[in-house]
């Protein structure tokens, strides 16, 4: 069979479903490229969702996979449920309750105390978390009955406020930096209210550039590989560095960028940039003093 869609770079942006792991996202990702006849096609993740979380799981393919990492660095926006009154020991619906309290919070104390959970706050992780103790994971020197103590950590809690509250719980939205735990974050404020509580729903809206708008269902995913139109939902490699600059580049200079040469007296002013001939990115590279340097190649080509 003749393969009309040989190569492909870019993003799928998946709405992924509670119950549903990242990894097995990844591998649908990649079922559905081979059906559009993709060779070995290359695929990656920025940024693992639990399955007890939905929301925008971007998937990098092809060169794409080289920004990956960067995704996890990315500022990232949540919807999240907090059910006062019982604290379990993952913090989630997953946990057995390890403490309770009758305290139940109105809307108006909780609208009191947010502003102490904006801006830069230290938080300690869960102890069910994939962070690393004596290089074993906390979440498997929980689950058999050890104590995981970690290193509390700063993060930045861009913004937070209120989408819905009851006589039990209340849903809020939070837009954080890299490393936060929204877990973590719905134990301290239950238990700056003088009560406990635990998430009940965890919705990811947005990491990076992209957001629910551009995402995918699975079922989706699945019903446009077999109908051969998944290309079309491919968002360009640069989409994902939307946050930076373009740095326009001469054939002559994008030559010396994918060979891994640097240039030098570029008037371009310092930081990162992504390197593009005509419509083509070409590397994700760092100015400094005029002189630019290769930190991710991209694999692309010139255009033909």
């Amino acid at each position: 069979m003749t393969d009309p869609f040989p190569v492909v770079n870019g993003w799928l942006v998946l709405d992924k479903p509670v119950g549903t792991g990242s990894t097995p996202c990844v591998s649908k990702v990649k079922w559905a490229l081979r059906q559009l006849g993709v060779k070995k096609p290359k695929v990656g993740h920025g940024g693992t969702l639990d399955p007890l979380a939905s929301g925008v799981l971007p998937i990098a393919i092809g060169e794409a996979t080289k920004l990956a990492g960067r995704m996890l660095d990315a500022t990232k926006a949540y919807d999240f449920t907090i059910r006062f009154g019982e604290e379990t020991d993952t913090l989630d619906t997953e946990g057995k309750v390890i403490a309770t309290s009758d305290v139940r919070p109105t809307r108006q104390d909780v609208l009191d105390i947010l502003p102490g959970f904006t801006g830069t706050i230290e938080q300690m992780p869960p102890a069910f978390s994939a962070l690393k103790v004596d290089g074993k994971r906390a979440y498997d020197l929980a689950r058999a009955g050890e104590e995981v103590t970690l290193d509390s950590r700063t993060v930045v809690i861009h913004a937070l406020t209120i989408l819905d509250a009851d006589e039990n719980s209340v849903t809020l939205s939070a837009t954080v930096s890299k490393g936060t735990y929204i877990r973590s974050l719905a134990r301290d404020i239950a238990r700056t209210l003088g009560s406990v509580g635990h998430v009940t729903m965890l919705r990811r809206t947005r990491a990076g550039p992209f957001s629910l708008k551009q995402a995918i269902s699975l079922d989706f995913l699945e019903e446009s590989a077999k109908a051969r139109a998944l290309i079309d939902e491919v968002i360009p490699l640069e989409a994902g560095l939307d946050d930076i600059p373009a740095l326009i580049v001469t054939p002559e200079q994008a030559k010396l960028l994918r060979h891994g040469q640097r240039l030098f007296g570029h008037p371009a002013p310092p930081g990162q940039h992504v390197a593009m001939e005509g419509k083509t990115p070409v590397a994700l590279v760092s100015v400094e003093d005029g002189e630019v340097a290769v930190l991710r190649g991209f694999n692309l080509g010139p255009p033909l």
